[in-house]
Parts: structure tokens; sequence; C-alpha cells
């Protein structure tokens, strides 16, 4: 459904929640949190005044829907050519956009980070997009799930609201189903591990997220040992290339995980400790190798392989470890 929109609630509606009713006459193009949203940010009134999410409409309470404010939309008048940063296309239709994410690139605008993020970059090159910011004027478009700054990989992005909420639905029921290279400190003992931390925010550094948080979540990360390296000099512990399958999608939830162990991802300045650093990564040795997810429109499954990032090549061929498409393949098969 378009906005502006208006609405009237009928017989069968009366005593309905408002974010209930309105995301049930908007869906599916809008999920309830996002209506929720809209009521937060003053865009929804009943009977020409503001209301809460948790208030029950009546029968033939006339209820306006409006769209965000126009300044909060992508002017494309505001970019200069060179502007935007380039990004890698797996693969694009009319209803998803499939990216290769590299490293250091924030997803959306973010204090700190108001300009070269993913947005930017989609924006860019599909500045149809902008109709997808989100409708209480956040400029997140078509953004279903996120990547890390130093984590690389692949994402999927949502081109029609319609797939937006079908793509959200499916990362929310853990339909979709992601595969993560990580390369670790230390020697991994174990070839198989399931970790079931839950995660949570920090109890004392907010920029952290913990196992020892006083509000956690659950949290489940499969992983799967794929090799071991020895060290380079004496002192040194040697590292892991791991495959992780997470069930969840925690923030930070993987890099927690492999900290929390005791085999943090190599270059992590938030888990790795005084060891974080390594002559490789000057980040966290993360890739999202793998995403597998339901077409929105079709229902088929769908693959996508984002290819090694430079600095894990450079890791693997100093360790004369085989990376070559035939090993991403039966690293992603993995039982």
């Amino acid at each position: 459904m378009i906005l502006p929109t208006t609405i009237t609630a009928g017989d069968e509606h009366d005593r309905m929640r408002l974010d209930v009713f309105v995301s049930m006459r908007l869906a599916p193009e809008y999920s309830r949190s996002q209506v929720a949203r809209m009521i937060k940010a003053g865009l929804v009134t009943v009977n020409g005044a503001v209301a809460r999410a948790s208030s029950g409409v009546r029968t033939g309470d006339r209820i306006d829907v409006a769209a965000a404010p126009a300044g909060a939309r992508y002017d494309p008048s505001n970019y200069k050519e060179g502007d935007a940063p380039e990004i890698s296309v797996l693969f694009a239709d009319d209803e998803i956009i499939v990216v290769n994410k590299p490293a250091g690139m924030t997803v959306h605008p973010a204090p700190g980070h108001p300009a070269g993020t993913l947005v930017d970059a989609l924006l860019a090159r599909f500045p149809e997009l902008a109709a997808m910011a989100e409708p209480d004027g956040v400029l997140r478009p078509g953004i279903v799930h996120r990547l890390d700054k130093d984590t690389s990989g692949v994402m999927v992005v949502a081109r029609t609201p319609f797939s937006r909420t079908a793509l959200s639905r499916q990362f929310k029921e853990r339909i979709v189903r992601k595969i993560y290279l990580a390369i670790v400190k230390g020697k991994v003992a174990r070839d198989r591990l399931t970790i079931e931390r839950p995660v949570g925010r920090h109890p004392v550094e907010r920029k952290r997220m913990s196992v020892r948080s006083h509000a956690p979540r659950d949290a489940v990360s499969h992983l799967t040992v794929i090799g071991r390296f020895d060290a380079v000099s004496p002192g040194e512990a040697g590292a892991s290339l791991v495959r992780v399958k997470p069930d969840t999608g925690r923030m930070h939830q993987i890099r927690v995980h492999l900290a929390s162990i005791g085999h943090p991802c190599l270059g992590d300045p938030l888990y790795g400790g005084k060891a974080g650093g390594s002559g490789f990564f000057r980040r966290q040795a993360l890739h999202a190798l793998a995403l597998l997810i339901a077409h929105p429109r079709s229902g088929a499954r769908l693959e996508f392989i984002a290819p090694l990032p430079i600095d894990f090549v450079e890791f693997l061929a100093q360790k004369s470890f085989a990376a070559d498409a035939r090993e991403l393949r039966r690293w992603i098969e993995l039982a």
C-alpha cells in the first residue's frame, strides 16, 4: 500500500490494538515493528489525534498514515560524482539485491559514519531504493540484516516493501542459512563444537557485547574446524580456520562466542585482547561466505557466495592451504 493513506476501522476491529490493526491493513508491505516506529514518530493519527501503539481502535475510527517527511529521504542532488563508494553486486532482480560488502564499510549512516556506507553505495547505483526509506524517516532502505563494519561478505537487500517484510520474516524465523569463515587465534582442539551462550550488552563497556550480560538473549553458533596452522615464531599460539554457522543473529555474536572459548578472531580489536593484532589482518578475520534464502516472491531456494577477501587469500596462501572454488563449496556443504 502506498503512503499516505486513510483506513477506517470496522465492527470486526473494535477494541483492536492500533499497531495490530494498522499493520494488518498495511501488510505485507509493512511489518508490525515498522508500524510501531511510524506510530512513535507521529505519522499515524486516529481521528486527527496522535495515539499510542497500544491504544484500542473503535468502530468507525479514521486512521491516517502519513509518509515519512520528504527531508528524511535520499536526494540524489546531494551527491557529487565519486562521493559514493562502489559495491560488488553478486545478484539483482526486481525484488532483491545481493552484495559482497567489503571490510571497512558501515552498512548505514550512523553517528561517526555519516557517509561512505553500504546504503550510500546502493542508492548511487539503485536510486529507486530511496522510496524504501523506513516509514519513520530513517534512511535504511531495504536493509533487513547487517554485518559489522569490519566484517566482509554476502548481504541481501530488499528492493520492494513486500520483499523487505518477507526477508525480515525469514531472518526472524531462522529460515535463512548463514555460513561464515573465521581465522582465529590458537588451535581449536575439537573438530566440531556448538556454542550455546546467551549474548547481550557488556555490563560495563557499552560498545561491547558479552556472554556475561545482565540482559542476554539466546545465541547459538555451530563451529567446524577446517584447518589448523602452526605458529610462525616461538611464543605464538598458532591459528585455526573455522566455519561458523549461527542459528541466531545477535550483535557481534560470532566474535563474542569465539572469544568466549579462548579463540578470538585474529585482528579483532574489540574481543581479541592484546593478541588481537595480526600481520595479515587489520580487522577481525571474519567473512560471511554464503547465504541461503527463499526468494521472497517465488519461494525458490537461492544460494549466494562471496569470494574470499584478499587478506584471507594471502593468509591461506602463506600457509600453503588450498582455498579454491572447489574447497569453498566443500566448506559450505559440511554437515
